[in-house]
């Protein structure tokens, strides 16, 4: 049987998330674990009058591909990948995974060379979502892997996950219309500003958002959502940001991230575990050195880290920094095949300050 809560998250999904129409080219990307859900998203679509269809990878495909690949295989851009990019309508991504350290043990040197390889469909990617000819989604599924990262039980993560994503409420839509109203004020009185400095245990660092936009991230993009963003003056990035929650990224943590940045670009980065990777994800390409996103996370139902960028970096009190890839819509220019985010805990002294003004205090906003 069903769970309901599966329906109401697809009707989130299909219609608010998504807001799949008559026609739409709809591709679902997935595992099998995640079949509850496909089921009744791909049920939705069908409702719709759109054309969906499934791009399903199985369990331990990247680990074959990234311990055996050639350096030809590594470079290899698939047309069909690049078709997709170019005509795809709308696209949801739903995470679940049977081992969410399959990865731990593979090249990070192969990794990123796999990733600059994708560097264009990347690109092409942010275009199109900034153009606004491809909507896109992410959101997880409850399955084990992720509830023992999260160091919860399945139906414990299950329920984590489902809230978070405001399927308890009466009307979901209606809540997460509720929290773009809210946001909304955010991005006004932030977007009035010029320049940014985070102060916290071990950072300080400042950088010019003039003439960026600020984005109302209410679900629309992740699910669940909760966080306002922009795309920092790329060239104006300085001082020292310590990371107070592992960073997770392509299947591996660094732990203990510092980055120190001078005129925009990661001069010195330092990790407790994970630093050779930290340093060869940096050198994936011309861009991954410089930030490519700056946020502060305001969903505040979400509160314990889990080791699931989807929902660490909107934890409620939070603030995240992506290196590499800006969203063009943000005004950010910044080109990458990667977008790292990283999250650092603001809740206890941690302050912002907006032309000198101090605007949000141990996790909140003062104004």
């Amino acid at each position: 049987m069903t769970d309901p809560r599966y329906v109401k998250l697809a009707g989130v999904l299909v219609h608010y998330c998504l807001e799949i129409e008559k026609g739409d080219l709809f591709q679902i990307n997935c595992s099998p674990l995640s079949a509850p859900l496909v089921r009744e998203v791909y049920r939705e679509a069908v409702r719709s009058g759109a054309h969906p269809f499934l791009r399903v990878s199985l369990p331990g495909l990247d680990e074959i591909f990234l311990k055996g690949a050639k350096k030809h295989q590594l470079k290899y851009v698939s047309p069909i990948a690049e078709f997709t990019m170019e005509n795809v309508d709308k696209l949801l991504s739903i995470r679940a995974s049977s081992n969410t350290k399959g990865l731990t043990n593979t090249d990070p040197q192969k990794q990123a060379q796999a990733r600059s390889a994708r560097r264009e469909i990347m690109q092409r990617f942010m275009e199109r979502s900034a153009e606004g000819e491809l909507m896109w989604c992410g959101t997880q599924f409850p399955c084990n892997a992720s509830a023992q990262d999260a160091e919860m039980s399945l139906a414990e993560y299950e329920d984590f996950v489902l809230r978070a994503c405001l399927v308890h409420r009466k009307d979901p839509i209606a809540a997460w219309k509720g929290v773009h109203r809210k946001q909304a004020k955010l991005c006004r009185m932030l977007g009035s500003h010029k320049k940014l400095r985070i102060v916290s245990e071990g950072t300080d660092i400042s950088m010019s958002v003039e003439g960026r936009k600020w984005i109302n991230s209410d679900g629309k993009h992740n699910m669940p959502s909760g966080e306002v963003f922009t795309g920092p003056v790329e060239d104006s990035v300085e001082g020292t940001i310590s990371f107070s929650f592992p960073a997770c990224y392509a299947g591996k943590e660094a732990h203990d991230v510092r980055l120190t940045f001078k005129e925009g670009k990661v001069v010195d980065a330092k990790a407790s575990k994970g630093e050779d990777f930290l340093k060869a994800t940096l050198d994936t390409d011309e861009g991954s050195r410089y930030v490519g996103e700056i946020a502060v996370g305001t969903n505040y139902s979400v509160q314990q880290f889990t080791k699931n960028t989807l929902f660490d970096e909107k934890i409620g009190g939070t603030i995240h920094m992506a290196v590499g890839a800006s969203y063009p819509d943000s005004g950010g220019q910044n080109q990458s095949s990667v977008h790292w985010d990283m999250v650092n805990d603001m809740r206890e002294g941690g302050k912002i300050y907006a032309d000198g003004k101090l605007v949000y205090k141990d996790g909140e906003f003062v104004e």
